[in-house]
């Protein structure tokens, strides 16, 4: 008996920049770094497994950044997948450093961005970064600076689209009359929300969202509840069906789910088949709300 393996291309596509066409179902590379997003991965090999299972579940756009590990995540995204695939997009990032474990520090400084843009380009082993965000908006530099930085990466030819992290509308439009930005990254699920209205601007306006820890639930995942009456109907985890209904919340969604296992890769991928009805999304929806 034959395995059809998921296919991330049942999530759809979305043209980030209007020319670089994804799979909407990503992957995140953060978790193939060490405990604390530090130093190399517990299980080298598995994780150098699960970069090159992507392509055979369709998946052609990873997420990673210069301070996941740090550089440990682009190194080994270079040794398990170059040279890459044509359709291939990565994104990366700078502007956060680290000094160890679950330690985040901004660093906007300009001169400090475009040599890490620099640097990743060559970590990564390509003549063009094709999608680099500003990880943070350091507050320590004045924003239009930052931005400023990021224009003459594209003017370059460093990077070919931008994108920014952790933002709000107020910062993507006053980013947006210095370079065009491509993508915006923040924290978004099924019951964190905060995002809502920054989402809504990038739908508006054919912006990627890319929402980090796509897969929460929080308490909807308790029995009883609608979510787990909707893992039985659709014959899914309570992960799957929270990445389902953030696909669903907007035509501009980019979920970047991560792991390290080809196990967990495999499941997150298989939430592309799952497509919610619009009374089961808007019940998760409710549902969540209240909570």
């Amino acid at each position: 008996m034959s395995y059809a393996l998921p296919d991330a291309r049942l999530s759809g596509t979305f043209a980030i920049g209007g020319d670089l066409t994804v799979s909407r179902l990503g992957y995140g590379a953060m978790r193939i770094t060490g405990s604390g997003v530090w130093g190399e991965p517990a299980d080298r090999d598995e994780a150098l497994r699960t970069l090159r299972r992507l392509g055979d579940l369709g998946v052609n756009f990873i997420d990673t950044a210069d301070s996941y590990g740090p550089e440990t995540s682009e190194k080994l995204i270079r040794e398990a997948l170059h040279p890459y695939a044509n359709d291939l997009i990565i994104a990366t990032k700078a502007g956060l450093t680290r000094s160890g474990p679950n330690i985040w520090t901004p660093n906007g400084r300009p001169d400090y961005l475009i040599r890490q843009a620099h640097r990743s380009r060559e970590l990564l082993g390509v003549e063009r970064i094709d999608l680099w965000q500003l990880h943070r908006i350091d507050p320590a530099v004045p924003r239009d600076e930052q931005f400023a930085a990021v224009k003459e990466l594209l003017d370059e030819g460093v990077i070919r689209h931008a994108g920014l992290s952790e933002v709000s509308v107020a910062d993507i439009e006053a980013a947006r009359k210095i370079f065009p930005v491509s993508t915006v990254q923040n924290l978004y699920n099924l019951v964190e929300r905060r995002h809502e209205a920054v989402l809504d601007y990038c739908t508006a306006h054919s912006i990627g969202f890319i929402p980090w820890y796509p897969l929460a639930a929080g308490d909807l995942a308790k029995p009883g509840g609608v979510l787990d009456r909707l893992t039985a109907k659709y014959g899914a985890t309570p992960s799957q069906i929270a990445l389902a209904w953030v696909l669903k919340r907007s035509p501009v969604m980019l979920p970047i789910p991560g792991t390290g296992k080809v196990r967990h890769l495999d499941e997150n991928v298989a939430a592309a088949r799952i497509h919610l009805s619009d009374e089961d999304f808007a019940a998760l929806d409710q549902a969540a709300r209240a909570q």
